[in-house]
């Protein structure tokens, strides 16, 4: 169950991301989603066609998933919010946790990171209308492509990179897993005017909450951007899949999901527990 309030003005927009957001948890677990129930908070102010249109977005969003609508709930509320209440099956064998990622395994990312940022710029209009574009279509674009792609070759572990950051969501893969993932900072695909916008200083307040969580648990090899650490806490909407596989899996896979997935990259490797949970380099 997820749900949030506005993120971008279109409404029907507003409802594609947040039914794909709602519906990654399941596709990040290998399930498939089967029933969604609407979660609608709206001010008495907010006119029906509006409301309609939120709707739709999810619907739509929600179909393409070959999933049902299967009812929901609305209540009256100061500030609109919306999502669904998803319900998916997957084989008992075939569950995949953020745990189980093994020394050796190569770790890929499906989406790139930065929707924090840019939704914030965007308030403050600084974000070119191209790139606006691309971030809409990242933040609506369901994993299951992702997913179907990666089945076949029996990821160790999988998770969905969303508010905890790319960060907080590697370190509990890690944790879980008692390795070190060992990220490659240069290779971490970032959302075009990311980089601009954090150096800026256009970052939300989730991420320093995110910093503050993962730092006992991270270190950071000299050099390191600092631009780019703090974007991989930049909490995330509807972000994609964190894979960790066997690197030689990982080489045939990735072809497969830059087809649908272009940003869609390795950024790092599985260790041997070395003290830190996480290794940025």
């Amino acid at each position: 169950m997820d749900f949030f309030p506005p993120i971008v003005d279109d409404p029907y927009m507003y409802g594609q991301i947040a039914a794909a957001n709602s519906l990654s948890d399941v596709y990040a677990m290998g399930g498939v989603p089967k029933f969604a129930m609407n979660l609608l908070c709206i001010p008495s102010c907010l006119s029906f066609d509006t409301v309609r249109e939120i709707l739709r977005g999810g619907y739509d969003k929600v179909i393409e998933a070959g999933c049902i609508i299967s009812g929901g709930h609305t209540i009256e509320d100061n500030e609109p919010k919306y999502g669904l209440c998803v319900t998916g099956i997957a084989h008992p064998d075939k569950i995949l946790r953020n745990s189980g990622a093994k020394p050796g395994d190569a770790i890929i990312l499906t989406k790139p990171i930065g929707t924090g940022i840019l939704t914030t710029g965007v308030k403050a209009d600084l974000v070119e209308k191209d790139n606006y574009d691309i971030l809409c279509r990242q933040m609506a674009a369901l994993n299951a492509n992702s997913q179907r792609d990666m089945m076949p070759f029996s990821p160790s572990s999988c998770t969905d990179v969303t508010g905890f950051a790319l960060l907080g969501h590697a370190y509990e893969m890690a944790s879980g897993s008692n390795v070190t993932i060992e990220i490659d900072s240069s290779s971490v695909p970032l959302l075009p005017q990311a980089y601009d916008l954090a150096q800026m200083g256009i970052i939300p307040a989730g991420a320093y909450r995110n910093m503050d969580y993962v730092k006992p648990y991270v270190e950071t090899a000299e050099g390191v951007d600092s631009v780019i650490y703090d974007i991989m806490c930049d909490p995330q909407t509807s972000g994609g899949l964190l894979i960790a596989l066997p690197n030689e899996h990982a080489e045939k896979l990735l072809p497969m999901l830059k087809a649908h997935s272009p940003f869609a990259s390795i950024i790092g490797h599985a260790a041997e527990f070395s003290g830190k949970s996480i290794m940025v380099k």
